[in-house]
């Protein structure tokens, strides 16, 4: 895969999940603005519930990975994708850090 097939990938991906995101949760969430009540949600069930605290730990993966390569690699700006991370979810902040992270790799010449 070459580079450029890669970032519009990782671009399409992360702001297709935005974007479906944006679709699903903001109108209910217009609707009743319970933010406490909207997270619980994710555990209605043992399927849902299986399927967000898979999201939570891939955040929660996301978020050493950041944190180790801002201090070993001299990553800036991480905390940018974990807040998107958080909302709209991990898909659009892993997708964020991807392409920060390969951006900034090819200005050092990495």
């Amino acid at each position: 895969m070459s580079e450029r097939v890669f970032l519009v990938c990782v671009t399409g991906i992360g702001l297709g999940f935005a974007g479906v995101f944006v679709v699903m949760v903001l109108p209910p969430l217009w609707a009743d603005p319970d933010l406490l009540g909207a997270a619980l949600a994710g555990f209605v069930n043992p399927y849902a519930a299986g399927y967000a605290s898979d999201a939570i730990a891939c955040w929660m993966i996301l978020a050493v990975w950041v944190i180790y390569e801002a201090r070993a690699r001299g990553i800036r700006h991480g905390w940018v994708c974990l807040l998107l991370g958080a909302v709209p979810g991990v898909a659009t902040g892993l997708g964020a850090y991807l392409l920060l992270r390969q951006l900034q790799s090819a200005d050092r010449g990495m």
